[in-house]
């Protein structure tokens, strides 16, 4: 009993973990880029 409860654990562990990375590798890299104002001093 206990056997086939861990299978299953395990399973869906790494069904849920591979979907993760695909999802994850798809994305662009976010890139933000600080809007500084043209003068400094203000």
């Amino acid at each position: 009993m206990a056997d086939g409860y861990l299978e299953k654990r395990q399973l869906d562990y790494e069904a849920r973990k591979e979907a993760y990375l695909r999802k994850k590798t798809h994305k662009p890299p976010v890139k933000r880029k600080l809007q500084r104002p043209d003068d400094e001093a203000l």
